[in-house]
């Protein structure tokens, strides 16, 4: 059992871990706390950015010797492998842990072992302390590796009849400043942002983060299937590097060459791209969590592939009566076939509502029991 300074550790290791969001792809965010052996902290540490120094061996520098005979707590199974640094489940046993916390197993097979080997060692540990919060938020890492591809989150912003722009088209600004503010929060913390080629003609958006100190640019892609995008597209600039998908029959010599922008050929389906490639291909490039903000026929194509795996809805308080719709076809032709969403937040930014929402799990399909057989005539 964890005691109370231990489980205030490990909530405190999480919100260190909160603040490598957007910088420490393609690996996890991670936060520790090193306590020494009265239950005092000595040290924390988060994993700041990728091929850096991992969170354990942050913490452990601050604390030196008063690490020794102490408790780490640690949001993510400590790492039994050498990459590009050391493994952590060594660097603890160095160091003199007593013992360790963590709240969620490695699901990597490169990766885990660190609590057998600790163990082994004759460090005592601990699995599940706050487990939930840990999993929330490492959400987006543990999901990709879990599923062989990236979290996908699917921004929109609508009125309160669900419309994401007028009927001529018009669409600025539906929702507030601070809503688009908000916006950038989630640009900053995801690895890529995509769009599809009728936002971009549309809207021309430029798709980099803006006033957030110190972010990471996320790579900005278009799934333009027809190779349709202008030379002088905002999302072209030298802002953040940008990954344009076509298909594999599109002709691309006219598109543009320069620093910064790449091509790639995926296969199509019947319209557009298909979604799983496209998603592999992001998976392979180190990508671990994709907010998708639009358009609504692209929005529809991800929820038909059942690759989205978080909504937020920005609601404002407008009302259009005509105008496209936030979703185009996604595949439902029936009430029973809709996609069932469960609230996981209500916040109000300015005028609007911001709502957070994850996919219900679907139902097991109850499989029909064998009949039974027939009795045998004597």
């Amino acid at each position: 059992m964890a005691t109370a300074a231990e489980a205030q550790a490990m909530r405190h290791a999480v919100a260190l871990a909160a603040r490598g969001l957007g910088h420490t792809s393609p690996n996890p965010v991670v936060g520790c706390v090193v306590l020494d052996a009265g239950g005092r902290v000595v040290g924390e540490g988060w994993h700041q950015r990728a091929g850096g120094p991992h969170a354990e061996v942050h913490a452990l520098r601050a604390a030196g010797q008063r690490a020794r005979g102490g408790t780490a707590v640690v949001t993510l199974e400590p790492c039994d492998h050498t990459g590009r640094t050391g493994p952590c489940s060594q660097a603890l046993i160095a160091a003199g842990i007593a013992r360790v916390h963590y709240a969620v197993a490695d699901p990597t097979a490169q990766a885990k072992g660190g609590a057998a080997t600790l163990a082994a060692a004759g460090v005592e540990v601990d699995a599940g302390l706050l487990a939930e919060e840990a999993e929330a938020v490492n959400e987006p890492w543990l999901t990709a590796m879990r599923r062989g591809r990236p979290f996908v989150l699917w921004k929109f912003a609508a009125t309160l009849d669900g419309r994401s722009a007028a009927a001529d088209g018009t669409s600025r600004w539906i929702t507030s400043a601070e809503s688009r503010a908000d916006v950038h929060r989630l640009r900053a913390e995801a690895d890529a942002v995509v769009v599809g080629s009728g936002t971009l003609r549309a809207d021309d958006p430029h798709l980099a983060v803006r006033d957030r100190e110190g972010a990471t640019q996320p790579l900005r892609v278009v799934v333009d299937t027809g190779a349709t995008i202008k030379p002088g597209a905002r999302v072209l600039d030298d802002a953040a590097p940008t990954l344009i998908a076509v298909a594999e029959d599109a002709g691309i010599a006219h598109l543009p060459r320069r620093p910064g922008v790449e091509t790639v050929r995926l296969p199509r389906a019947e319209t557009g791209l298909r979604i799983p490639a496209l998603l592999a291909e992001l998976h392979g490039r180190g990508v671990r969590s994709v907010l998708l903000e639009g358009g609504p026929t692209l929005a529809g194509a991800f929820l038909a592939a059942g690759a989205v795996d978080k909504v937020v809805g920005y609601l404002a308080p407008v009302l259009l009566g005509a105008g496209p719709a936030a979703l185009a076809d996604a595949g439902i032709t029936t009430i029973a076939q809709a996609l069932r969403l469960e609230t996981a937040d209500v916040t109000r930014l300015g005028p609007d509502l911001r709502v957070t929402a994850v996919p219900v799990p679907a139902a097991p399909t109850a499989v029909p029991a064998a009949p039974a057989p027939l009795a045998e005539e004597n």
